[in-house]
């Protein structure tokens, strides 16, 4: 068994243990850093330009976090990228360019996102039918929500689960269709897809008069934004329509927040009050900080996330993004992107990395 392999048996066995110390956590979080460290040349040359090895880091707060849009500048993967088993990709920029998350197994992935959604959206229930607002993993096969949400259906929607969304959009008829079913038989529904599509959908069920009251107990599960849409919508406004729309309570309407960079995703408990506190499961931890000096900030005031995944186990482990936060009692709120002094502190990141990794292949 190579170190790759026995790492990946130690982070499944990690995610299975319900060990939340932090103890546990940083023992793996400083053996994955040791590994990214010595197998990942971008990455090595970036820690080196901060004074950062395995002899000097002692806490995974201490671990250089590497700015999200690393990802778009070169290749950050332990293993041969040609060899992966999937690669997902970012969105790009107003440039066309893509970043890209290379996975050489799903195993990780898989197991990180299975028993996070059984915890935080299933709950008690085994399987629900469920109808995805979003195209078929097939069409997206780079597109790590696809794969996601795919994986839901598979593993806890009901036989009878479906996809709701085809070419050429929403299919709204048979959508109409599968909530009058619901309606009428009393039986559980969870719809899940992009925040835009869910837009779409009060689009459509507006224009043709439909509201609905489902099953109490049906859920709704939306990630991503819907900005540059036909229409945006503040949060609050969008998650009264949805319950107002499906009959769904808004502590019932949950919202996910995941990127392509990481492997572990966050919920919150509902959106009876915006915005919601958001959380992970114990194997990826959060900080809040100022960009510019990489401290912390106080609880209670704005800093920009960072997140270290131990999912993550061939990439790097400690991404800064570029969403500002801040910290709760039970996780953070999510507060939009980083502007002003916050979005340049993090543009200069993005820089020291590109001087540390100057001449390596993109």
């Amino acid at each position: 068994m190579n170190e790759q392999q026995i790492l990946i048996k130690n982070i499944l066995a990690f995610i299975e243990s319900n060990d939340s110390s932090e103890e546990s956590f940083n023992q793996l979080a400083l053996n994955l850093f040791r590994y990214q460290y010595s197998q990942n040349a971008p990455f090595r040359s970036f820690c080196m330009q901060k004074g950062k090895t395995p002899r000097t880091i002692k806490s995974w707060k201490d671990i250089p976090a590497v700015p999200i849009n690393a990802f778009k500048e070169c290749t950050l993967s332990c293993k041969d990228p040609d060899r992966a088993e999937r690669i997902f990709m970012t969105s790009g920029t107003t440039k066309g360019i893509s970043g890209k998350h290379f996975h050489p197994t799903m195993e990780v992935y898989d197991q990180s996102m299975l028993v996070n959604f059984k915890k935080r959206f299933m709950g008690d229930t085994e399987r629900i039918r469920m109808g995805i607002l979003f195209p078929i993993e097939e069409a997206m096969p780079n597109s790590s929500l696809a794969h996601y949400l795919a994986l839901a259906l598979r593993e806890f929607g009901t036989d009878d689960s479906q996809y709701l969304m085809g070419d050429k959009g929403i299919l709204v008829d048979r959508l109409i269709e599968e909530l009058e079913r619901a309606e009428r038989t009393g039986e559980l529904y969870a719809l899940l897809g992009a925040s835009f599509s869910f837009v779409h959908m009060l689009e459509e069920l507006e224009r043709r008069g439909k509201s609905y009251s489902l099953p109490q107990g049906s859920k709704v599960l939306d990630t991503g934004g819907f900005k540059n849409q036909s229409r945006e919508l503040e949060l609050d406004e969008f998650y009264t329509l949805l319950s107002r729309s499906l009959g769904i309570s808004r502590e019932h309407c949950l919202n996910m927040y995941g990127m392509t960079e990481l492997s572990t995703q966050f919920y919150d408990f509902g959106n009876e009050t915006v915005p919601s506190v958001k959380s992970g499961p114990f194997w990826i931890r959060t900080r809040v900080v100022n960009p510019l000096t990489g401290e912390d900030v106080p609880r209670g005031e704005r800093g920009v996330l960072i997140h270290c995944d131990l999912a993550n186990f061939n990439s790097v482990t400690t991404i800064l993004t570029e969403d500002m936060g801040m910290e709760k009692e039970d996780g953070f709120l999510l507060l939009g992107r980083a502007k002003g002094v916050e979005a340049r502190g993090c543009s200069i990141a993005v820089d020291e990395f590109i001087q540390a990794t100057k001449g390596m292949p993109s």
